[in-house]
């Protein structure tokens, strides 16, 4: 069969390549003639495939020796309550505050402590990323927050936030987690949903400074403290064994096209590709401000409304899938992640450029 063009905000598209070893991989696991999923997650085997994707995770972001690797489950949405239940304790932490994902771990926060909102662009519909000039931290905060890539706004950062020196930076990076080179060293704690860049949904990748977790409260549930999970190499309880699998494996597929720089350069490719016809076409437009353009999602509008559900129906029948903007904000989104090859995004602006001769 031909396959669609998976533009999907998450779960999202996976390589060809990977989704033809996993195949193989639920009848025959390396050899052992027993299933993926059928695997203990105390046997070797799947010890095996938990080991190559951490000695994966350490390799391409270069993750210093003082940090852990942990793979959890939850989603980053349990996130958003787990940082400030183990590090916040009663204190204050600075949210950048930059589309509704980091507005839902501000709620969380609450419940743990104070919030002091540094910055937020949601006076202008969280369409820009606020610079310095518009960031105020709070003093000795117990640490700063902010979401790397907007999915649903189609806006990221191009580095981080500066924070005051000594302030552990916690970063939900979920929809660009391995897009491009990261600095691990520059943070205390990283984490991100596998289902966008990393694999399917069901796991969770965090990346945590030794000494945060050291750090971290001890009056919690023992399944809410990372030190349970670092101490146990991620196998206190039964993890997601198959998406560690599946995320092992997108992980060797970034390995084999180069690591991270090359990632980073074909997601620039493909953006500038999608974007350069926003900029030039007669019907669609993009929402973001330039300066705050996503590589992952791009988000996108036609003169109207009704126009923009024509567009999305005229694409489906074109085999490109996914494309209705989220349903709080409307128009179009094109998400573009790792896995997206540039055929797809060649085929969407084909797409845009038929339907604007057609309706311009």
């Amino acid at each position: 069969m031909t396959r669609t063009w998976n533009f999907s905000p998450g779960p999202a598209v996976l390589p060809e390549a990977v989704l033809r070893r996993a195949q193989a991989a639920l009848w025959d696991l390396d050899g052992s003639g027993i299933g993926v999923l059928e695997h203990s997650h105390r046997g070797k085997e799947f010890m095996a495939v938990l080991a190559r994707a951490e000695a994966l995770v350490r390799q391409l972001a270069a993750v210093p020796d003082d940090y852990d690797v942990l793979f959890l489950q939850g989603g980053a949405s349990s996130q958003f309550f787990m940082v400030p239940m183990n590090f916040l304790g009663g204190a204050t932490a600075d949210y950048c505050v930059t589309g509704v994902w980091s507005e839902k771990a501000v709620e969380e926060a609450r419940r743990f402590g104070t919030v002091h909102v540094a910055c937020s662009s949601a006076a202008a519909g969280h369409t820009y990323i606020p610079g310095a000039a518009e960031t105020t931290w709070s003093t000795a905060p117990a640490y700063a927050h902010f979401t790397s890539n907007n999915t649903i706004y189609g806006t990221q950062w191009t580095g981080e936030p500066a924070v005051p020196a000594g302030v552990p930076l916690v970063c939900d990076a979920s929809s660009d987690i391995f897009s491009r080179p990261i600095d691990v060293a520059r943070y205390a704690l990283i984490y991100a949903g596998a289902q966008k860049n990393l694999g399917p949904s069901g796991v969770t990748l965090v990346i945590v400074k030794k000494e945060l977790v050291a750090k971290g409260a001890r009056d919690l549930p023992t399944m809410l403290q990372y030190r349970t999970f670092a101490a146990n190499q991620s196998m206190y309880n039964t993890p997601p064994t198959f998406g560690i699998y599946v995320l092992a494996e997108v992980l060797r597929w970034i390995d084999e096209l180069g690591g991270l720089p090359a990632m980073a350069a074909r997601n620039r490719a493909k953006a500038d590709l999608l974007y350069a016809e926003l900029d030039r076409s007669p019907v669609f437009k993009g929402v973001v401000r330039a300066d705050a353009r996503s590589q992952m999602n791009v988000t996108f509008r036609g003169r109207n409304a009704a126009e923009d559900a024509a567009f999305v129906a005229f694409a489906t029948a074109r085999g490109l899938s996914g494309l209705a903007g989220h349903r709080s904000v409307g128009g179009m989104r094109a998400s573009i992640y790792n896995a997206m090859e540039l055929g797809g995004v060649q085929a969407l602006v084909e797409a845009m450029q038929a339907f604007a001769a057609a309706h311009a």
